[in-house]
Parts: C-alpha cells; sequence; structure tokens
C-alpha cells in the first residue's frame, strides 16, 4: 500500500456520517459555480486521517522532538501557552475586513507589541507589517532610499561584510540599491581601515549582524556606526541573531538606524514550513514617517489604523501582517518580562559556550576563544580521511539530532554553524557532544558509514542539487 493518503483511499469509505438530507441551492447561485465532477478527495475514516499525519509528523525532525541547533536560525522552543493565546475566539475568529470599532482588542495586541519592541531595540517606532526577516530587510532598504530621495542625496550602495547573510545582497538589488563587499578583519569582525576605504558618498547604508555570523560581538560598534554616520550614510542591524542581546544590549543604542527582528528567532514564535511568519522593523525617529501604511494610532482611547502618511513607502503586506504570529510574540515577551528575556539570552550565550569548549578539541573553532549564541566549528581536519563536513551533518541525522547549518559562513571552510538556544538542558547538550565526539572518531576509523549517512531515516541522501532544481511536490494519485 503506498504511503499517500491517497494510497490509503477506499471507495466508499467515510470518515463521518450525519443524518440524511437534500441541500437547498439557492435559486440565485451560478450555474458556472456548480461542481459537476468528483472533488478528488482520499476516502478514508478518521482514526487513518488522524494516524496518517501523525505518522507523518514523527518523520520530520522538529524543536519538540529533540535539539535542533541550526546556527544563525534560533530554532526556538515554542511554548505551548502561546499557542493557547493565539487560539482564543476573540482573536483566531477575526476577519481582517472587520471595522476598527469591532477589533480593538487585536488592535492593542499590535499596539503593545509594538511599544514593547521598541524598549527592547531601543527604536523609535515599529512596524509589524512585514511577514519576514528577508521581508524586513527589503523594507529596510527601501526606507533608506525613501529617506535619501525626500534629502535629494543620490546614495546606491550597500556595504556588507564577506561574513553578511545571504539575503543582505537579495535585498539591497530588489530596493534599487547595488552591494559592495568587504572583507573581514583577522580576528572576524569588522575591520575598521578596511570599512574606512570603502565608504564615500555613495554609501547609503552600512547593513551588520550583531552578533555576527561567527557567533562574535562587535566590540568596536559605536565606532564603526559613528564612522558611517559621518559620512552620511545609515546604519542597519540584521536582527537575526538579537537573541543574543535582549535584555543585554539595544541595537538603537549602539548606533543603528533602522533593523528587522525575526519574532521567531527571538520571541519563539513558530519557525519555517514556508510560513507564516513575522519580520516586524524597528526605525529611529528620522525613518518614521517613511513606514508603511496603515499604521496603528491610537487616538481618545481608542486604536485605528492611519493611512493619511505622505511619505510612506506604501503598504508591503496584504491587510496589516501575520496577526497570530505577533499575538504568540506579545505572550512570550509579556510572561517572561524584561528580567525573563535577559535570563533567557543568557542561557543562549552559556549554552553555546559550553558546547563551544567541549567541542573545539575535536572541531577546531577558526574565530574567538568565546562566542556569544553561536559558534562556527571547522570539519577541515576530516578531509584527511576523505570526511567532508556533509557527511557528518548526514550522520547525525542518525541519532535523532537535527543538522547544524553547513557551509555558512564562507569564511570558514567546511564550517558546522552550532546553535544550542536557551532551552536546552545539559543532558541533552552532553548528548550531542557524545555523538560529535562519536562521529569523530567513526571518521577516522570507518569513513563509509559517514559517506553513505543517513542510515535510519525515512529518506537516505538525495541528490539536493536536482531537487532543488526540479523538485515534485505530489505523488501520483493511484487509481
Amino acid at each position: 500500500m503506498s504511503n499517500t493518503i491517497y494510497g490509503k483511499s477506499r471507495r466508499g469509505r467515510l470518515g463521518y456520517r450525519f443524518a440524511a438530507h437534500t441541500p437547498q441551492r439557492p435559486a440565485d447561485f451560478p450555474e458556472a459555480y456548480l461542481r459537476r465532477g468528483s472533488i478528488g478527495l482520499p476516502e478514508v475514516s478518521e482514526p487513518q486521517v488522524a494516524r496518517h499525519y501523525v505518522g507523518l509528523s514523527v518523520k520530520n525532525h522538529h524543536v519538540d522532538k529533540d535539539l535542533y541547533p541550526l546556527g544563525s536560525c534560533t530554532m526556538k522552543y515554542n511554548p505551548k501557552l502561546n499557542e493557547e493565546v493565539s487560539a482564543l475566539p476573540g482573536f483566531c475568529g477575526l476577519h481582517p475586513e472587520q471595522s476598527e470599532d469591532d477589533v480593538q482588542g487585536a488592535l492593542e495586541v499590535m499596539g503593545s507589541l509594538e511599544e514593547k519592541l521598541a524598549i527592547i531595540t531601543g527604536m523609535d517606532a515599529i512596524t509589524l507589517q512585514t511577514a519576514a526577516g528577508a521581508h524586513g530587510e527589503l523594507l529596510g532598504l527601501m526606507l533608506a532610499r525613501a529617506y535619501f530621495d525626500d534629502r535629494g542625496e543620490k546614495r546606491s550602495t550597500v556595504l556588507v561584510p564577506d561574513s553578511a547573510h545571504g539575503t543582505n545582497p537579495s535585498s539591497a538589488n530588489i530596493a534599487g540599491l547595488r552591494i559592495r563587499t568587504f572583507a573581514s578583519g583577522a580576528d572576524g569582525r569588522v575591520d575598521l581601515e578596511m570599512l574606512r576605504k570603502e565608504l564615500n558618498d555613495d554609501v547609503a547604508v552600512l547593513m551588520l549582524t550583531v552578533p555576527n555570523t561567527l557567533g562574535l560581538f562587535e566590540d568596536r560598534i559605536g565606532e564603526i556606526t559613528a564612522m558611517v554616520h559621518a559620512k552620511g550614510g545609515l546604519c542597519y542591524m540584521d536582527g537575526a541573531n538579537l537573541n543574543a542581546l535582549v535584555g543585554r544590549v539595544r541595537p538603537g543604542d549602539l548606533g543603528f538606524d533602522v533593523m528587522h527582528l525575526n519574532l521567531h528567532k527571538t520571541f519563539s514564535t513558530p519557525h519555517g514550513g514556508g510560513g507564516p511568519g513575522a519580520g516586524p522593523v524597528g526605525v529611529k525617529s528620522n525613518l518614521e514617517p517613511f513606514l508603511p501604511v496603515p499604521r496603528v494610532v491610537r487616538r481618545e482611547g481608542c486604536y485605528e489604523f492611519e493611512y493619511n502618511r505622505p511619505k510612506s513607502v506604501g503598504a508591503l503586506h496584504s491587510f496589516y501582517g501575520n496577526f497570530a504570529i505577533c499575538l504568540r510574540a506579545l505572550a512570550y515577551i509579556t510572561r517572561l518580562g524584561a528580567e525573563g528575556l535577559r535570563k533567557a539570552s543568557g542561557a543562549a550565550i552559556l549554552n553555546a559556550n559550553y558546547l563551544a569548549r567541549e567541542l573545539s578539541s575535536l572541531y577546531p573553532i577558526p574565530y574567538g576563544q568565546r562566542c556569544m549564541h553561536e559558534f562556527v566549528a571547522t570539519g577541515e581536519p576530516f578531509k584527511s580521511h576523505g570526511v567532508r563536513t556533509l557527511d557528518i551533518a548526514k550522520r547525525i541525522l542518525d541519532f535523532g539530532f537535527y543538522a547544524p547549518t553547513v557551509y555558512f559562513p564562507l569564511v570558514v571552510p567546511e564550517a558546522l554553524m552550532i546553535e544550542p538556544t536557551e532551552t536546552e538542558g545539559k543532558e541533552t547538550l552532553d548528548r550531542f557532544v557524545e555523538v560529535l565526539t562519536q562521529i569523530a572518531r567513526e571518521a577516522a576509523e570507518t569513513p563509509e558509514l559517514l559517506k553513505e549517512a543517513p542510515h535510519t531515516t525515512p529518506v537516505r541522501r538525495l541528490d539536493e542539487t536536482a531537487a532543488n532544481r526540479h523538485p515534485v511536490f505530489t505523488a501520483p494519485r493511484e487509481a
């Protein structure tokens, strides 16, 4: 029998049974909209449906199942209380075209979250409209372009270090700007002299990830942002790694003019699967007039949408944004409070440094003796056995863990980018160390075991290039 739901279908089998009735079609219902054939759904019982999808869920790895150390992605655990809050009838039953008078609670949620995110980041204004981090990057650069156009300045260059996230160049290109990359220093951080050479009157924005993609804090960030401002440019912070800073450092206090936040990476909302996501953007007051419409404002004790903003770049999302994701983030922030958020970032840093210390003798860490919330090790020593980082990552899957990010950032050869997050206990981290220690031993003694991994997963090693270029999203239906 096929593993697809259609393969389990049997003609005449039902998952429901209601009292017999004859549906009445409205007299004015257009003939063109009437269905004339089978709808094509599988005919299965309710237990079969439940077991099928539960079975699929355990084939996939997820953060509820075990450690998900995907560096740069901050695969945080999603507290179930946040799910319960988002499922409350007054929230989950909303329709985006309800009148403002009828959704005051939802508007208050959005207004309250904007206020809290502004406090956390040190920014003057927040928009929740953007649907993901890359969407936030695009908006941030659109705001910068609108800002310079409003001032009559023609600037077109965006500077990024060589360890920047790959979405940074893409976002700049879509925004009509061009990227110029500069080399990092020997310590993996921004080289001030190199930056000084790159700065000129055409530079619109410097984009930095803080901590950077090597898991290192830019300890001269005040000098960096001051240099850019002195040349008339703006500073953008990619907030992908904000989980290491919350409650400790506010990007707005470091000199950043604009940034995006990933609610899934920092405030525990669901992550992956194609969405929905949310990537709020925070700005200083000089960029606030250009934020997208509508804006949530409070007047005379009531919340409303404001559209009359002449300098706005326009709308970037249908209606306002992904409300249920924002609601989950507000629940997380409210429950933890300032001290709880500080403890969370501290635990993330502690866990990453513990793993780095335990693993560095087998998997060298080229940059930095201490990291923030993540670190980048290298599998370079295992190449002498014919083993690559990809082989190590595939073998990790056999032990029930997800693999770390591999081959990024490019400045580290055979990179293994590891981020444990704050909710993992010492027992889980020790199991991960034991697994990587065993894999290091296997690489020397039985390298073919790694080259043929994974061995225990539902799907073995794929032709990943072909899978990406020629994806097949549906299985053929059985007759």
